[in-house]
């Protein structure tokens, strides 16, 4: 049987790169799988433990959260066994259908929009920014929502505006900043800087935006050591842009089929995303 197969009960309805979802009755099953994705295609070796340690690291992460923002969060123990430890019962949303990213530094997609525009999603930087420089203030950088296998693409403020309404994307734009700038205090506090990140936010039935699948994990933030930040060169980081450097250096063209990782990069993988667990949490990861 699949991880992410169930033989009776909740029928699952869809699968993305990294989680499953299932429906019981008026809740939904959101499974999160070991499996790993860089540059939008999923590799075929999966990384032991990573769909524990994103369940518990968001469950985290949502507390924290809570007097910002509400969560769909109904159980994490109210699953089906064969989930257990890397899934959660949560309420059903109408999803906003833009993907809502913050950005306090200037790495990744970014960096390459600044560099042919001065720019990242119309917002206008300073000139002589580098590869991770700390930006003035944190900005909201949207992308759209592609179907598996395709790549999100970069949105203005104002194309936001135009396909979820000025007064919604203005709530959009506070949330994912007040979202991002209560990790990177927190994270601060624990020795990782959270460069950028991206949250889903769905609608709850009397219209409140709720928070929705991941937060603030090494698969959805870019974590990097503090204390061995330096601007102008790629940082140490606690995610999976380990994998991508990898991927990068075996010359792959970045298309199905992905290469196999092998066994030393799954292990160097999984003990940054227990790391960064360990140092946020401050609990042991067992």
């Amino acid at each position: 049987m699949s991880e992410s197969a169930l033989p009776s009960g909740p029928q699952h309805v869809y699968s993305g790169k990294v989680r499953d979802i299932y429906q019981d009755g008026d809740d939904l099953i959101l499974v999160a799988s070991d499996r790993i994705s860089v540059y939008d295609v999923v590799l075929p070796t999966p990384i032991p433990d990573k769909g524990r340690i994103l369940t518990a690291l968001s469950l985290w992460w949502f507390e924290q959260l809570a007097d910002l923002v509400p969560h769909h969060v109904i159980s994490s123990t109210e699953v089906p066994p064969e989930f257990a430890g890397r899934a959660i019962r949560c309420r059903r949303l109408e999803m906003v259908p833009v993907e809502c990213v913050a950005r306090g530094y200037l790495t990744g997609s970014g960096l390459a929009d600044y560099a042919a525009t001065g720019t990242v999603c119309g917002v206008p930087l300073p000139p002589g920014l580098v590869d991770g420089s700390k930006l003035p203030e944190p900005i909201f950088t949207p992308t759209t929502k592609a179907p598996v296998g395709e790549h999100d693409t970069p949105m203005t403020y104002d194309e936001v505006a135009l396909k979820v309404g000025p007064a919604t994307a203005e709530e959009l734009r506070q949330l994912t900043l007040a979202v991002y700038r209560r990790g990177a205090e927190l994270a601060a506090d624990r020795g990782i800087i959270i460069a950028d990140t991206k949250i889903e936010v769905g609608f709850a039935p009397d219209g409140t935006l709720v928070l929705a699948d991941e937060v603030l994990t090494p698969d959805s933030s870019r974590f990097w050591a503090a204390d061995s930040w330096e601007p102008g060169r790629p940082q140490g980081s606690y995610d999976k842009q380990f994998v991508r450097d990898w991927a990068t250096s075996t010359g792959w063209d970045k298309k199905p089929p992905a290469p196999e990782i092998p066994p030393e990069i799954v292990e160097a993988t999984r003990a940054r995303y227990v790391e960064a667990y360990e140092l946020l949490t401050g609990e042991r990861w067992s």
